[in-house]
């Protein structure tokens, strides 16, 4: 079998996540958080869509961990994002986080917004 290095470009991964923070490229970022191409920043969440519109000609898809639990997005949000031609994928916050480090690894134009656990 054939193994090799991931490799994340000038994406980072998510290191972890714990109770109101998660670990971004070895730092702690508290509070809900937009991982993209163009780098960590804090996110406003589901009031908060033009930073996730804003990001079309960067990606293909959206994570969005809803934080603990899995909820449904605001449909003015989902509607708005799927209109642009982003594709957005709802779920818990700690597998979001796992789902954009593979999608990252394998070298897609992915982001991931995160609510806090």
């Amino acid at each position: 079998m054939r193994m090799n290095e991931v490799v994340y470009t000038d994406a980072k991964p998510i290191d972890g996540y714990g109770s109101g923070f998660f670990r971004i490229g070895g730092e702690a970022i508290e509070g809900a958080v937009l991982v993209s191409p163009r780098g960590v920043t804090g996110w406003g969440g589901y009031e908060d869509g033009a930073a996730l519109l804003d990001l079309k000609p960067e990606v293909d898809v959206i994570l969005v961990g809803t934080g603990q639990e899995i909820a449904h997005l605001p449909r003015r949000l989902r509607e708005e994002l799927e209109d642009a031609g982003i594709g957005v994928e709802v779920m818990a916050s700690g597998p979001a986080a796992r789902s954009y480090n593979v999608l990252l690894a394998e070298g897609r134009r992915v982001a991931v917004a995160l609510l806090p656990v």
